[in-house]
């Protein structure tokens, strides 16, 4: 199923749209012959449109491909039927369309295309970028091009919808969109149908010509591109129960939607409403009379409740409700007496969704509230069992984190940002990777950051995002990211692609090495390591001022991963220099950071500050080996007058404790988790409390750590061609696991024995592999390995 029919009204219908199909032959090479239209005087501010043509069929064609794009967004209808809704975002330079085949919705003789475009204008979410409000459709050949935009279309304006800005109340970073007002009254119900009447309607205008991007005159600001991304997810999700109200109307059986209530005249009454979880949804809201009556949606992620005698609130355990009250995002709509249901245009995030209806001279009956969950259309094949069920529960938790911020692009979080941050989508991608045979927001996720480059030669720290925002140190995690595909997926020609980019990177950094210390000097923009309350915004020590070895490791990791790509699919001479840099790096950091009293790395060659965040990362980049290195990771995870790590950065302390061979401390590392289980949380929060975040990508990397680390699957070769399996089951009996690979899935299943580990590996055709465990080395061959 694809998202939902209307902006209002609800139908369930499946959607035929075609993900990755390419362009006919005759529409590749030139401008297309349609246009792009808009209401006449639309610009680029706030307004929501609808568009309608009817045409004339002589018989129900076979096949009616077309290809469909708008700005800011847009949802396309077939006699009723909801057929597309887009366009994914990107940028300007990268303007998705959609290609779809309207067949299964057409009839022989009068049949009619409506689309509804809206334009959030300065309330639009940071990460939709925009040129103006503009709608396309473009017929695939001639045979369909009696469809095209302009020829025929007519347009409306819907002054039924109103916005505003968030409710600054949780005092943080919100833009997602605006709060959402619609007034019934004003709305063209029925718009999208065949027997609507709309000769009240005006000519549309017509703005640029169409053309895939490459083309040598570029006709308009949209530089069309193929989407090659599947249809969001649109299931429906019910709440599950009644949590409170303030007056007994709703019924415990309310939420399963078999129960309507009745609010009086004149009451003002609100329903709180517990979905048992975290979810991004469509919150889709059926009533009847109640003419003049407010219907208000507020979402929570949690309740909150002021902290007596400051002028602060906390969340607390997010299942206790008691003295506690719903603060965040809201919608509201205005009824018009008539059985209407209605639906925002964009999803919410919520697990408490708060409905507060103030009735006037009429009575109005609530007949349903409900989900329709949306998200990226993941199917796992992963599985990770312990015989503890916390690992299950963990398990369960992150798979939904990762859910919840991954939609046409990854993102940070769903509730506050919506932006694809390249910090939680390197993590993100790693569990798509593992748990997922589907790599396309991967790719979609390399080459957007890519497209976001200055002129410097750093990517932005996200995209796509209406406002620009540099992070240095996560352009060197792009490179990590491109390598870890490399490492993970078979598909040379994608990489090399991206290979100009970081080499950008790359000299960004080289040319702000310090000759003097050998180590990074100071550095422009926004330098985010980790959020510990020690540092400041979440940079550390050295980063202005110049110095920071950690920045500086984190360079060298970049460094020889891009060496590592270089050597196998680009320039070897490149690749031998970046390795001499990084070798100079690390040596620069052995010499000017190592504090012999403390035996820790310190921070900066100043000595002021102690992290783990250094003396991790000098355990995985090999400033220290051997038997030292295991010493000081140990010493690092004990020691609590260290900076500590925070949850986005325990992924690399997992990652050094796995290089060290210290994999079997891993499952006694997750209090930070644990403690967020005890206090009721359903998603991984952004760090710990006190937080603004509840459902953080960065926090979900235990789902990749438990195959990874534990279960100890890594890749030996580029392209997964051979697999590495070393596992650390600590204090575990036993384990089973799955993992995807791109010729199948890779399945273990151990146990602990006098001896050591046995059980048995598969591996899928043409896989090979080697299984480590103490001494024991075995050779993999495809299929089923016993050992012993």
């Amino acid at each position: 199923m694809r998202r939902m029919a209307s902006a209002l009204i609800v139908l369930l219908i499946p959607v035929f749209g075609l993900a990755g199909s390419s362009l006919s032959p005759e529409l590749q090479k030139k401008a297309w012959p349609a246009r792009w239209i808009t209401y006449p005087g639309a610009g680029s501010s706030f307004g929501v449109y609808h568009f309608r043509k009817s045409v004339d069929l002589q018989q129900k064609p076979a096949s009616f491909v077309v290809h469909v794009s708008g700005d800011n967004r847009y949802e396309l209808f077939v006699n009723g039927n909801l057929v597309s809704q887009g366009p994914a975002r990107g940028d300007l330079y990268h303007w998705r369309f959609a290609t779809v085949d309207l067949a299964p919705h057409l009839v022989a003789g009068r049949n009619v295309l409506a689309a509804v475009v809206w334009n959030f204008g300065s309330l639009a979410p940071q990460a939709q970028m925009s040129n103006r409000t503009g709608f396309l459709l473009q017929g695939d050949t001639s045979a369909e091009e009696m469809v095209n935009t302009p020829a025929g279309w007519k347009a409306f304006q819907n002054r039924g919808y109103s916005t505003a800005q968030p409710e600054d109340n949780l005092q943080s970073y919100i833009v997602i969109g605006p709060e959402e007002k619609l007034d019934a009254s004003a709305y063209p119900w029925g718009w999208e149908t065949l027997n609507y009447d709309d000769s009240a309607w005006t000519e549309v205008e017509t703005l640029a010509a169409a053309a895939p991007r490459g083309m040598r005159d570029a006709p308009s600001r949209w530089f069309l591109v193929q989407d090659v991304l599947p249809a969001m997810l649109y299931t429906e999700k019910r709440l599950e129960r009644v949590a409170r109200q303030t007056e007994n109307l709703a019924s415990s059986a309310f939420p399963a939607g078999n129960a309507p209530f009745t609010v009086p005249a004149n009451k003002d009454i609100t329903v709180l409403l517990d979905q048992g979880h975290l979810t991004t949804a469509y919150p889709v809201v059926r009533v009847s009379g109640g003419r003049g009556a407010e219907l208000e949606l507020k979402y929570a992620e949690a309740l909150w409740k002021p902290v007596s005698g400051l002028q602060r609130w906390e969340k607390g355990n997010r299942n206790d409700i008691e003295g506690k009250v719903s603060r965040g995002v809201r919608d509201v709509f205005v009824l018009d007496g008539q059985t209407r249901t209605f639906r925002p245009l964009w999803w919410k995030t919520y697990r408490y969704l708060q409905m507060q209806i103030k009735t006037a001279g009429e009575p109005v009956t609530i007949q349903d509230l409900k989900g329709m969950y949306t998200a990226y259309p993941f199917e796992p094949v992963a599985s990770f069992e312990t015989p503890d069920p916390i690992h299950a529960k963990m398990w369960e938790i992150g798979w939904r984190t990762a859910q919840l911020c991954a939609h046409e692009t990854y993102m940070d979080c769903p509730y506050y940002e919506q932006l694809q941050y390249v910090g939680d989508t390197r993590i993100q991608a790693l569990i798509s990777l593992y748990l997922t045979a589907d790599d396309r927001l991967v790719r979609n996720a390399l080459e957007q950051i890519d497209a976001s480059r200055i002129p410097d030669g750093l990517t932005q720290s996200r995209f796509p995002s209406e406002l620009p925002q540099i992070i240095p140190p996560f352009s060197l995690f792009w490179i990590n990211m491109l390598h870890d595909y490399f490492m993970l997926r078979d598909d040379a020609a994608f990489v090399r692609s991206l290979l100009p980019g970081t080499r950008g990177v790359i000299t960004w950094f080289e040319n702000r090495i310090d000759s003097g210390s050998g180590i990074l000097g100071p550095l422009q923009w926004w330098n985010f390591v980790d959020w510990p309350d020690a540092f400041r915004g979440g940079s550390p020590e050295g980063v202005e001022e110049g110095g920071s070895a950690i920045v500086s490791l984190q360079l060298v990791g970049a460094l020889r991963d891009a060496a590592d790509m270089e050597e196998r699919l680009g320039d070897r001479d490149l690749a031998a220099r970046y390795r001499a840099r990084a070798d100079g790096i690390v040596k620069a950091v052995r010499a000017t950071c190592w504090d012999p009293q403390r035996r820790f790395f310190a921070d900066t060659p100043k000595k002021t500050s102690f992290t783990q965040h250094v003396n991790i990362l000098a355990a995985l980049e090999d400033v220290i080996t051997g038997r030292e290195r295991e010493e000081l990771l140990r010493r690092a995870i004990d020691d609590k007058s260290l900076i500590s790590a925070t949850m986005y950065f325990r992924h690399y302390l997992a990652r050094a404790m796995s290089k060290a061979g210290l994999g079997d401390l891993y499952l006694d590392s997750l209090g930070l988790w644990k403690d967020m289980i005890d206090r009721g949380l359903t998603t991984w929060a952004e760090k710990p409390d006190p937080v603004r975040s509840d459902c953080h990508a960065w926090s979900a990397s235990p789902n990749y750590e438990f195959l990874a680390t534990v279960a100890g699957i890594e890749p030996r070769e580029p392209g997964f061609r051979s697999v590495l399996v070393r596992p650390h089951l600590g204090s575990l009996g036993w384990l089973k696991a799955k993992v995807a690979h791109p010729k199948g899935v890779i399945e273990l299943d151990l146990k602990k024995e006098s001896g050591g580990v046995v059980g048995t590996v598969t591996l899928p055709e043409g896989v090979t592999g080697r299984f480590e465990s103490g001494k024991k080395r075995v050779d993999l061959r495809p299929g089923r390995n016993d050992v012993r």
